[in-house]
């Protein structure tokens, strides 16, 4: 029988990362979750540990997260779901505003990469997955610094796929276009309400367990995902 994997999954609390979670523990992973918060309800799963910690606390990050990394060897799936929305043009954003979009969306998750590769890269084994955006595709309107981010996250994919492919991990980014979930809830926009016009978590959930169900000599580079009818409406 083979060993369950664990994965490491940011943002497990609601949304995209929320559906991940519940997928691979009904496809027998274990699943450690890193949130704000452990989720309303928290996932009651006897392979499900959750770990509150704010991502956007870089200072802490800096020494939890190879702590993380110690107590859990085993970790041989990272995704990183967690993000955070903030549209307008550059000069509404205040420096803080633009750091902490930043260290959300790409800095934590670098470093959680960083902390976690040389444990994967001496396996010869491991996959990193992570949820980047239709905008690090192309910049638009009042996106500025979130369309930065999500380039930022491309741009690390790409780079990583390169410097650790041979030494045995797969590394892939998933693009969605708009999102059912509750990224829109502090937005004043958010995807039409029909179910042609916005993509739902469990899509994404799907995909990423196509992803990690491939053989292993089988890399899916880049996704994309998009509702088959844009459509954005004010809230």
């Amino acid at each position: 029988m083979t060993a369950a994997r664990t994965a490491l999954i940011t943002g497990h609390s609601s949304g995209i990362g929320r559906a991940i979670c519940e997928r691979l523990l009904a496809d027998g992973y274990d699943t450690i979750g890193l949130a704000r918060t452990t989720g309303e309800p928290p996932l009651p799963h006897p392979h499900h540990t959750s770990i509150e910690i704010d991502l956007a606390d870089c200072d802490t990050l800096a020494t939890r997260i190879p702590e993380i990394a110690k107590e859990h060897p085993d970790i041989d799936v990272l995704i990183c779901c967690a993000g955070q929305g903030r549209f307008g043009d550059l000069e509404t954003f205040s420096l803080a505003q633009i750091r902490q979009l930043m260290d959300v969306n790409f800095t934590a998750h670098a470093w959680l990469a960083r902390c976690l590769l040389p444990a994967m890269k001496t396996r010869r084994k491991g996959d990193l997955i992570f949820i980047g955006s239709e905008a690090a595709l192309e910049g638009g309107r009042k996106g500025a610094v979130y369309s930065a981010s999500k380039f930022a996250v491309r741009g690390l994919v790409q780079s990583l796929r390169k410097d650790a492919g041979r030494q045995g991990l797969r590394i892939t980014i998933i693009n969605p276009g708009m999102v059912r979930s509750p990224f829109f809830d502090d937005l004043d926009f958010a995807p039409g309400d029909e179910d042609s016009q916005a993509i739902l978590p469990g899509d994404i959930a799907k995909t990423v367990a196509m992803v990690l169900a491939s053989r292993p000599g089988t890399v899916f580079d880049e996704i994309n995902l998009s509702p088959r009818n844009k459509v954005i409406q004010k809230t």
